[in-house]
């Protein structure tokens, strides 16, 4: 649902206090901000699916950049408590309902999430998925979407890979291991939040570099808003 200015301030006065309501007040960075002073948080889920409406997350990890410094002692990994079993997604992530018995409520890990985000970009890989699923677990425990601050490594890549008139990335290119590659960067085992927080970070960098790129403004900064 989509709100008018009015309307969406009088949402954010019912949002109880906490990391997630810091989060949507508090202003946003500023296009402007230097890459070398920009502060992002890379973000990957592991889920239950693809779709947002019916599936759940379960796993979240997270890695802050400081302008172009990666602070691995930032980082964070967290279990997300479904409801209802995994599925047949255990055999992609290794996530066991076992696994997940004793983990986090979705309530909780959003609000360690969101304080980790707290006065930072969201930096993702097809970071539609992460802005996706975290927008509808928090309407379906607060009622609203907040509004993300984003940058997506595979735009960044489709922008890199398609530099003519008429390019068009190859098949594949855009993933995020085989966008890796492209940089020499290593391949790390795929499917652990963390893991891929911390790949995206990477290629982030990586993609900076080759942009040449020196404010937020120059990366596309996009707000996505979606309640």
């Amino acid at each position: 649902m989509w709100f008018s200015s009015q309307s969406w301030r009088q949402v954010t006065q019912e949002i109880p206090d906490g990391p997630i309501r810091r989060y949507v007040v508090d202003p946003k960075p500023d296009p402007a901000t230097p890459l070398t002073e920009a502060k992002m948080l890379a973000v990957d889920l592991e889920t239950t699916g693809l779709d947002p409406k019916t599936d759940q997350i379960l796993s979240i990890g997270f890695v802050p950049l400081d302008g172009l410094d990666i602070n691995l002692a930032g980082a964070g990994r967290m279990l997300v408590r479904p409801t209802g079993g995994v599925g047949d997604s255990a055999r992609i992530h290794g996530l066991t309902d076992d696994a997940l018995a004793d983990a986090r409520a979705p309530e909780a890990a959003l609000d360690l999430l969101f304080t980790a985000l707290q006065g930072r970009v969201l930096l993702a890989h097809h970071a539609a998925i992460e802005t996706g699923f975290l927008g509808m677990t928090c309407n379906a425990i607060h009622g609203f979407r907040p509004r993300f601050t984003v940058v997506d490594t595979l735009s960044l890549q489709f922008r890199l890979l398609s530099q003519g008139f008429d390019d068009e990335p190859p098949q594949g290119s855009l993933r995020l291991w085989n966008a890796r590659s492209q940089y020499g960067l290593p391949r790390y085992a795929a499917h652990d939040a963390l893991t891929d927080a911390l790949a995206c970070g990477e290629l982030y960098l990586a993609q900076v570099a080759e942009l040449q790129a020196k404010s937020l403004r120059q990366l596309t900064l996009k707000a996505v808003l979606k309640y």
